[in-house]
């Protein structure tokens, strides 16, 4: 589960990560009020208005702005506010603000040059251990640093069953070129944000830019974090963080049906239980000269009512040209979700593309008794790549 800037350093300052004083708004009046209390709270003249969306590169598409008064604070905030914010990770169509972050300028004068680092916390899947990833090219995508620069990425990997250690979190410290008190504040740092990291159950926590203010003290400046929402059942807290308005609305209803889906760009739509066989459908369907429309598992307890749920959502996207239906039955009966077509069909109505079906394992001859005797314009299918042939012809 994705969360937003703001709500991810609510989470980094429980664990004692330093972040700047800040406080979300909903609209400009909010704005100002919110950055009089970080004038009072810390002296702070200048501060950062930051639209909050679940994507990077709001810089770059207008959504930070650096205010010098209360009245740019209000103009800012009014600006960015109910746009429509471009970037690289959104797309084209862009995604609406509803929210923003102002925190207390951190870029003031003081006895060294500031400076911005890289550093993430996330899992090595093929080591099965967590790393912290650093770089001393911050406020870049890290993206770009390990194409250019490769040599300038670094890595710490903890043992899972010991933790992160003080000496790991001096060697980090060393590798960023730190000295004297900041040096100090980035141990702390980094042994903080790691326990951050476990705390929360977190899959990824990106800290971009990590900063080293003037006065020498090391703070996280943006934070991207994802949660691991197989871990949600530990932290019911984290739930009031979920913002279904940055996330696809076929997969929010998805969820309300417990069906696994992710739209993707292609023109055939897949319905299939097990995310296995999922995925193979998937790759047949491409091999065979089509494009998955989606990846949709109704799981093992499918049901007439999922099935309808799944067609409907499934025809909500205008580039399917036809339905794959794909069901082996071992813990769901392949009757059920014959019946889910059927009763899809009375319920929607004419469905426009061609349904491909193949069914196999249990109750699969009574299934297609039903389907035959629905006098539905239902293509059967029963080998894996005959469904994927017909498929092929029929689109």
């Amino acid at each position: 589960m994705n969360i937003h800037e703001y709500q991810g350093k609510e989470i980094l300052k429980r664990s004692g990560v330093e972040v700047p004083l800040g406080f979300v708004a909903e609209t400009a009046d909010q704005a100002v009020e919110a950055a009089k209390k970080i004038n009072s709270a810390t002296g702070a003249d200048t501060f950062a208005v930051k639209a909050q969306i679940h994507a990077g590169g709001r810089g770059k598409g207008g959504g930070v702005k650096i205010a010098k008064s209360l009245d740019e604070v209000k103009k800012y905030a009014e600006a960015i506010l109910g746009m429509t914010l471009v970037t690289h990770q959104t797309g084209p169509e862009g995604k609406l603000v509803r929210k923003v972050l102002i925190e207390q300028g951190i870029y003031y004068s003081g006895e060294s040059d500031p400076e911005e680092f890289y550093m993430s916390v996330l899992l090595d899947r093929q080591s099965g251990k967590n790393i912290i990833m650093y770089s001393t090219e911050g406020g870049m995508d890290i993206e770009t640093v390990a194409e250019k620069t490769p040599h300038l990425i670094f890595k710490e990997t903890v043992e899972p069953s010991v933790g992160i250690k003080p000496f790991q979190a001096r060697t980090i410290a060393f590798n960023l070129g730190v000295e004297g008190k900041a040096f100090k504040q980035m141990v702390k740092f980094v042994m903080s944000l790691y326990k951050a990291y476990e705390n929360s159950d977190a899959s990824l926590f990106e800290i971009n830019p990590l900063f080293k203010t003037s006065d020498n003290l090391i703070m996280a400046a943006d934070a991207k974090v994802n949660l691991d929402d197989n871990a949600l059942f530990r932290h019911t807290d984290f739930e009031a963080m979920r913002d279904i308005h940055e996330e696809d609305p076929t997969e929010v209803e998805a969820g309300e049906f417990n069906l696994n889906f992710i739209k993707l760009d292609g023109n055939v739509g897949c319905m299939v239980n097990g995310a296995g066989l999922a995925m193979a459908t998937m790759d047949i369907i491409q091999l065979s000269g089509g494009k998955p429309a989606n990846f949709l598992d109704v799981g093992g307890t499918a049901n007439a009512e999922t099935v309808e749920a799944g067609f409907r959502i499934i025809l909500k996207d205008e580039n399917v040209k036809a339905i794959l239906i794909n069901i082996f039955g071992g813990i769901v009966r392949c009757d059920r979700v014959a019946q889910g077509v059927v009763d899809a069909y009375k319920s929607i109505g004419d469905i426009p593309v061609p349904v491909i079906v193949r069914l196999q394992g249990t109750n699969a001859e009574e299934a297609k008794e039903l389907i035959d005797k629905s006098g539905l314009a239902v293509h059967s299918a029963i080998s894996l790549q005959s469904a994927a042939d017909k498929v092929r012809e029929l689109v």
